[in-house]
């Protein structure tokens, strides 16, 4: 007997209709089904951030979401954010400011300061941290993330 469940999703732009196990996840989707690598996983209980993606619109954290919750949803993956080959100001930024070290987390501190600044285009250094509460990174303190959210900033505002 076939248990899987269809489910369609919009992934950065793409329409995908997938038969998935009702019990997998959307971060198994995106990685195994879809072969979007960019979304990590780290810890597996939403503690980590490394498998966030944006989910109509707000950031999730896609080991928490099984794969029928995300039906008819439009999924944003950090390979979604630059556009006919140019990277998106906050990926500029980040490289510039030396926001990741080994990397890990940057994708998904990178889409959560999309959200961040889609609803705030000027926050405070007290908002960028709250704004990243979820998102953990072992390597750079957090001090070089902040300085390119706040560079992204500046530039989109420009």
């Amino acid at each position: 007997m076939n248990s899987n469940v269809e489910i369609t999703l919009t992934v950065n732009g793409e329409m995908y209709q997938l038969a998935v196990e009702p019990w997998r996840t959307l971060l198994w989707v995106l990685r195994e089904k879809l072969n979007l690598t960019g979304v990590k996983e780290g810890c597996g209980t939403g503690e980590c951030g490394a498998c966030t993606v944006i989910m109509d619109g707000k950031v999730v954290n896609s080991c928490l979401v099984l794969a029928p919750m995300a039906n008819g949803k439009s999924i944003i993956t950090i390979e979604g954010m630059s556009k006919d080959g140019k990277l998106h100001p906050i990926q500029e930024a980040f490289l510039k400011e030396g926001g990741s070290q080994c990397g890990f987390c940057t994708p998904g501190m990178i889409l959560t300061a999309k959200e961040i600044l889609d609803e705030n285009p000027n926050p405070t250094e007290q908002e960028i941290l709250q704004g990243l509460d979820g998102n953990l990174c072992r390597c750079t303190g957090y001090v070089k993330i902040v300085k390119a959210i706040q560079t992204a900033a500046a530039k989109m505002r420009e």
